[in-house]
């Protein structure tokens, strides 16, 4: 069973099992995706992480969030729920992946007192105030199949040999045209993603770093998320993480997303 961290750490899911790295031919770049989407094996995956949100003048927010992650009958389904501050405690947010479809999203905000759901429109759209979007928050579990992909190059990024893999939306409405990936040729790591908007102009950045081996799972501690037009930056840095942990199945309800507790 894999279990994939959405967020606070939403792409650790590219980080790529060495095996597969080294054995996959170079050309074949779906090879190395799939594997690089199927690194983290657990049935749970339970984590802790600081957001610290940098506005463009260089001031910075904080936010505590705890999320949880476990397998379902159509795939992965994921809880968000911040701490704090104030202002966004109690908020929480549950993806439930769809095999072969789109995603179905909910979002609990305590200024609302009700469950919302996240329409397909709204992929684009900002995460409580973050530089990730809906899309970006359910792009951990992506499927491979959903993009054509290819090594366009092999290049070293801080010194480390890197295969280039850009892989290209099959579905013309999904907001980015185009993303183009650097995976450790060793280790299968992803450093580095860079997101192109249909434009393709390249409108994010996100790198990865401070990997630590967790359960004997490497895992990055640090995931910035970088917007280049507005200057801004979300990092997320992890201070729990823990795998195989039991989480009931009433955390993977809109009825907890509204309440907090399990019934």
């Amino acid at each position: 069973m894999t279990t994939r961290i959405l967020l606070p750490l939403p792409f650790i899911a590219f980080i790529a099992a060495a095996a597969f790295a080294q054995t996959a031919s170079p050309q074949d770049a779906e090879a190395l995706i799939r594997a690089s989407r199927s690194r983290i094996e657990a049935d749970t995956t339970s984590t802790r992480a600081r957001m610290v949100i940098t506005g463009r003048d260089g001031s910075t927010t904080e936010r505590l969030l705890d999320q949880y992650s476990k397998d379902g009958p159509s795939g992965e389904r994921t809880v968000i729920v911040f701490q704090r501050p104030a202002s966004v405690a109690g908020t929480r947010f549950l993806t439930m992946k769809n095999a072969g479809g789109a995603d179905d999203q909910w979002i609990f905000l305590p200024s609302l007192g009700k469950v919302r759901r996240i329409a397909a429109s709204e992929g684009s759209g900002s995460f409580m105030g973050t530089d990730f979007s809906y899309d970006d928050i359910a792009s951990a579990s992506r499927s491979a199949d959903l993009d054509t992909h290819r090594v366009i190059r092999e290049e070293a990024l801080d010194g480390k040999a890197c295969h280039v893999i850009e892989s290209v939306p099959r579905d013309s409405g999904y907001q980015y045209s185009r993303m183009i990936q650097w995976l450790d040729r060793e280790s299968g790591v992803l450093y580095k993603l860079e997101l192109y908007n249909r434009r393709n102009v390249l409108v994010k950045v996100i790198e990865m770093g401070d990997f630590r081996d967790v359960q004997g799972r490497l895992t990055p501690h640090r995931t910035t998320v970088s917007t280049l037009a507005a200057g801004t930056s979300t990092a997320l840095i992890m201070e729990i993480v823990k795998y195989d942990d039991p989480i009931p199945e009433g955390v993977f309800t809109t009825a907890y997303l509204e309440t907090g507790r399990l019934r």
